[in-house]
């Protein structure tokens, strides 16, 4: 069997599995459904501000709002003072409407279509050039509106350079010429960097420092980096991972299912204190071993960080309501109220690996004790849709009107790929909030 996989929690979370509630919205809202708890953000926001107060660098941190479609986040980075990372006019729109100021705007994304740059250039929102043609619509843009557009350059890494981001050195070199002169505030340079070694996003952040001072010798302002996203969740113990990485075969997967690879579950370095690390280590080649924090404070360079899951650690769960349970040669399948839609992992050809947590709906006879190994389905008619194909060791058997509550999944797992397949509504966002003893709720404002 499986090993376990339980996922880090928090105790309003646990305190949240043992009330009713959870039980009444599934009835009340007659399906699936994500919950939402604004508090954790704002906790989470304040641990990144904190990590750059405590290296003495400036900084500021954006929200990547790509990661979740509620409105409340953006509308509690908009109260905290956030910026927001956004890559489409409905994302720019929907972050204006929340309060936030096109100035803490920050435009992302490659190919940039001429309605969002100029949406852009007239809210002074920062633009991440992603290429030369892009560069060029943005100044002729801001030469027609009689404005001065605020741009960062995005660098290719050079340790992945089959990359689809960003500009390699001869065209930096032609969009740092194409600045001088311009109708432009060249305030920087940006990178996108797959993955989450810590070691290559110190290096290339101490490269874009070296590029600022070039900048610079030609006039132009340079005086901010951003780093993206890209810091680690840690969802599960590390002595569970281990042991999962140790022990997986394909038999503790339905059909005996495999994978590509999974997320890294367990990271000893995450969140806040990825960004911690980042700041402390001394970048390869740096003069004198200073650190990349100390690179930054001599250079006057401000550091941009655009955090999306790591912001929403712990800041909400998805619900599922079990409504059949097929027996197996040893395990179970169940069919829940909902589909893989709603749990987005599998986008990536891979698996939402920590165990949903059962919430019973009632009591069970002793016999019922586990653990009782059993996958995940949809309630739809492709073969593909499981939310879980690994067989999870639940405590008891599982039985129609039990919950399943697939915890910590607010970043980027409760909405990237949601659709109203067989025409199944789209699981609504309750924010919760603790009131005293007990819980309030209320619906999400987001429109969809």
């Amino acid at each position: 069997m499986t090993t376990a996989l339980a996922s880090h929690t928090t105790p309003e979370v646990r305190s949240l599995l043992d009330d009713t509630l959870l039980h009444e919205l599934s009835h009340g809202l007659l399906g699936p459904y994500h919950v939402l708890f604004p508090e954790r953000f704002d906790a989470n926001a304040a641990a990144f501000r904190e990590a750059l107060a405590e290296a003495g660098v400036e900084g500021r941190v954006y929200y990547a709002k790509k990661a979740n479609k509620a409105a409340v986040y953006t509308e509690r980075a908009a109260v905290a003072g956030l910026g927001v990372d956004v890559a489409s006019r409905g994302e720019l729109r929907e972050a204006l409407a929340a309060g936030v100021r096109g100035e803490d705007l920050v435009v992302t994304g490659p190919a940039k279509t001429q309605d969002l740059l100029r949406v852009a250039v007239l809210q002074s929102a920062l633009i991440a050039v992603d290429a030369l043609d892009e560069l060029d619509r943005v100044l002729e843009l801001a030469g027609h509106l009689g404005r001065t557009a605020r741009v960062l350059l995005r660098r290719l890494p050079p340790e992945q350079p089959h990359s689809r981001f960003g500009l390699d050195e001869g065209e930096l070199e032609s969009a740092l010429r194409r600045c001088v002169g311009a109708p432009v505030h060249m305030e920087g340079f940006s990178f996108h960097l797959s993955g989450y070694d810590v070691r290559q996003r110190t290096d290339l952040a101490a490269e874009l420092i070296a590029l600022c001072r070039q900048a610079r010798a030609l006039g132009l302002r340079a005086d901010r980096i951003s780093i993206g996203g890209g810091f680690a969740v840690d969802y599960v113990g590390a002595d569970d991972w281990r042991r999962f990485e140790e022990s997986r075969r394909p038999e503790h997967f339905h059909a005996g299912k495999s994978f590509g690879g999974f997320y890294p579950y367990h990271s000893p370095v995450a969140g806040a204190d990825a960004l911690r690390t980042i700041l402390a280590a001394t970048p390869t080649g740096s003069a004198e071993g200073t650190s990349l924090a100390g690179l930054l404070r001599a250079a006057g360079v401000a550091l941009l960080v655009e955090p999306g899951r790591a912001l929403l650690d712990q800041a909400g769960f998805s619900v599922f309501r079990v409504q059949g349970v097929k027996e197996r040669d040893g395990y179970a399948v169940l069919t829940v109220d909902g589909s893989s839609l709603s749990l987005s992992e599998q986008w990536f050809d891979s698996e939402f690996l920590p165990d949903p947590v059962l919430v019973p709906g009632g009591a069970r006879p002793v016999a019922d004790a586990g653990p009782y190994p059993a996958c995940v389905g949809a309630a739809t008619c492709l073969e593909s849709d499981m939310l879980t194909w690994r067989k999870i060791p639940f405590p008891v058997r599982p039985a129609v009107g039990d919950l399943l509550v697939y915890l910590n999944t607010a970043g980027y797992q409760m909405d990237s790929n949601e659709s109203p397949f067989h025409e199944l509504p789209l699981p609504p966002k309750v924010v919760v909030e603790p009131a005293g003893s007990r819980f309030r709720w209320r619906l999400d404002r987001h429109p969809h």
